[in-house]
C-alpha cells in the first residue's frame, strides 16, 4: 500500500487523525516511538531545525525535497504529509516540487496561495496570489502526481488578507481544481471553524493548532465534533526542544555537567531508541 492510500484510509476512519509536527530524522522517530499515526513535516521546523531561521521563505525546494527523503525513510509506514509551501514558483515549480515529494515517499503534499517570499501561516504580514494562479500550482501538482492515491492538500492564507468569505471561495476553487483536502489557515474563532466545516461536508479539512498562534486551540475530539478530519500540530515539539536545548547549553556553560536530575535519555536507552542493535 502506498502512502497515499494509507493516508487516505486513515481519513476514512471513524476518528480525526492527529499528525504532530516532526523536522528531522530524530524528531520523526520519536513521534512513530510515541504511537503516532500519520507525520506532519512542517516548513516552519525545518526552517528552524536546518537554518536556525524562522519561517519566512529561506529554505529551498531542494533542501525541502531532501528533508521529505529522510523523514519518510524514518516514517516507514507512517504516512509522511510534508509541507510545500507555496510549491516554490509558479506550476511547473509545483508540479517539480510534487514528483519530488511523492518519489521521497510521502503520502500528501500541502501547497499555499501565498506570494514569494511566504510567511508562515501565524504571522502577520501575509500577502496572497490570485485565486487564478493558486488554481493553476494545484492543477500542475495534480497532473504532475504518479499515484492517483498521492493526496494534494490545498491551504488558503486568504483569512488574514481578505477576509473568510473570500478564504471560503478560494477553498471552493481549489477543490474544483482537483485538491484531496483543504485548509482553511487561522481561522480566529470557534464561529469561523464551524463556518469552513458548514461549507464543506463530507471533505477532509485540516486544522492547525499552534501554540499562541491566531486559531484557538481546541483538543481532537472538539475539531472532530465541528467537522474537521485532520489535525497538524506543526510547531510543539519544535518550542519544546528549542527550550529543552538553551537549558542545557545554559547548564553545561555555567555548571561543566548536566545535575543527575536533568531530564535526559541515557546513552544506551538513546542508542536504542535510535535502532542500534
Amino acid at each position: 500500500m502506498s502512502a497515499g492510500e494509507t493516508l487516505r484510509r486513515l481519513l476514512a476512519g471513524p476518528e480525526i487523525l492527529v499528525a504532530p509536527g516532526v523536522f528531522d530524522g530524530l524528531s520523526a522517530r520519536m513521534a512513530a516511538r510515541a504511537g503516532a499515526k500519520a507525520l506532519y513535516m512542517t516548513g516552519f521546523g525545518i526552517a528552524g531545525s536546518l537554518l536556525g531561521m524562522p519561517d519566512i521563505g529561506l529554505v529551498t525546494a531542494t533542501e525541502m525535497a531532501d528533508r521529505v527523503r529522510a523523514l519518510a525513510d524514518v516514517a516507514g509506514d507512517l504516512p509522511l504529509i510534508a509541507d510545500g509551501d507555496n510549491g516554490h514558483g509558479g506550476p511547473l515549480n509545483a508540479a517539480r516540487l510534487t514528483r519530488l515529494y511523492e518519489a521521497g515517499g510521502a503520502g500528501c503534499i500541502q501547497l499555499e496561495d501565498q506570494v514569494l517570499p511566504k510567511r508562515c501561516g501565524h504571522m502577520a504580514g501575509k500577502a496572497v496570489v490570485p485565486v487564478a494562479e493558486a488554481v493553476a500550482r494545484l492543477r500542475a501538482a495534480v497532473s504532475a502526481r504518479r499515484d492517483p492515491a498521492f493526496c494534494i492538500m490545498a491551504r488558503t492564507d486568504a483569512i488574514a488578507t481578505d477576509g473568510l468569505d473570500e478564504a471560503l471561495r478560494r477553498a471552493d476553487a481549489y477543490l474544483a481544481a482537483g485538491a484531496d483536502l483543504l485548509f482553511v489557515e487561522a481561522p480566529e474563532t470557534p464561529d469561523q471553524m464551524a463556518a469552513i466545516a458548514a461549507r464543506f461536508p463530507g471533505v477532509p479539512l485540516v486544522a492547525n493548532m499552534v501554540e499562541d498562534g491566531k486559531t484557538p486551540w481546541l483538543r481532537p475530539r472538539d475539531l472532530e465534533g465541528i467537522g474537521f478530519k485532520l489535525v497538524i500540530q506543526p510547531v510543539s515539539a519544535l518550542l519544546v526542544a528549542a527550550a529543552a536545548l538553551e537549558d542545557c547549553y545554559g547548564v553545561l556553560l555555567a555548571e561543566g555537567k548536566l545535575p543527575d536530575a536533568f531530564r535526559r535519555f541515557s546513552f544506551g536507552a538513546y542508542n536504542a531508541a535510535v535502532g542500534l542493535t
